[in-house]
């Protein structure tokens, strides 16, 4: 493949030189003035490496703007396949649980009226808010057996080298490895201490917080991008009590 290449490029070498010495043997040839070619060679020649650099710069810019594309759309690809799998779901439990549902998170009911500074300004409210979630051991328990059925899912998401260059989702992932582990080393969750209970509670909220940003930095870009996939994630959306896959 790579010997292909460079045959490639030796042949384009090859007939781009060999045209330029046609192009000024025709010149010379119908014109004659053989000062005046001399000089427009040297002219040319002079200019190329300032010509070479600003093609270079030029197409390396293009070339970084369309690879950023690119990973961005694998990127949002991956974090799709997150809430498909584990996050929606994952943010309904929670948020069932969250006695400020019908307050503070209200605003995020997501709707096609929505525009950029729309989510904005959603966001910057959000970091000012503290979520608050309310669960018991036996919602510990539930939640223990949801997350170690994706356990696999999960590590397989963070293995992904896509993610690395998002840090907040791969903080999210983080976050739910930890909760995870934490409730897989608890057996019996009944007999667990109300101090226990608190620290388990703030594990939940820390998933609670970050899922809710990425959530909505998702459904932003699905507006943007996917129509018909953002109909559906407003159909579904955890925060709407009135929600309903149904079209009516």
């Amino acid at each position: 493949m790579r010997i292909g290449l460079r045959t490639w490029e030796v042949r384009l070498g090859i007939v781009l030189v060999a045209s330029s010495i046609a192009i000024y043997s025709v010149k010379y040839l119908l014109l004659g003035d053989p000062e005046n070619t001399y000089q427009y060679i040297f002219n040319a020649l002079g200019f190329l490496p300032i010509n070479v650099l600003l093609v270079t710069l030029i197409l390396n810019q293009l070339l970084s703007i369309r690879a950023k594309r690119d990973r961005l759309e694998k990127l949002n690809m991956v974090i799709g396949t997150f809430f498909s799998e584990v996050g929606t779901a994952l943010l309904a439990y929670i948020s069932a649980r969250d006695p400020d549902l019908r307050g503070a998170h209200q605003g995020l009911v997501v709707t096609d009226a929505w525009r950029p500074e729309t989510f904005g300004a959603v966001r910057d409210r959000l970091k000012d808010h503290t979520c608050r979630v309310a669960v018991d051991p036996g919602d510990l328990q539930e939640l223990c057996g949801y997350l170690k059925e994706r356990r696999d899912f999960l590590l397989r998401l963070l293995e992904n080298p896509v993610l690395l260059e998002h840090e907040s989702f791969t903080d999210l992932l983080r976050a739910v490895f930890h909760l995870t582990e934490e409730l897989e080393r608890r057996k019996d969750f009944a007999s667990l201490p109300e101090s226990d209970i608190a620290h388990l509670t703030r594990d939940v909220e820390r998933v609670y917080g970050r899922l809710i940003v990425e959530w909505l930095a998702y459904m932003e870009h699905l507006k943007c991008n996917y129509p018909y996939l953002f109909s559906l994630a407003m159909r579904t959306n955890p925060f709407d009590e009135t929600a309903s896959t149904v079209v009516r």
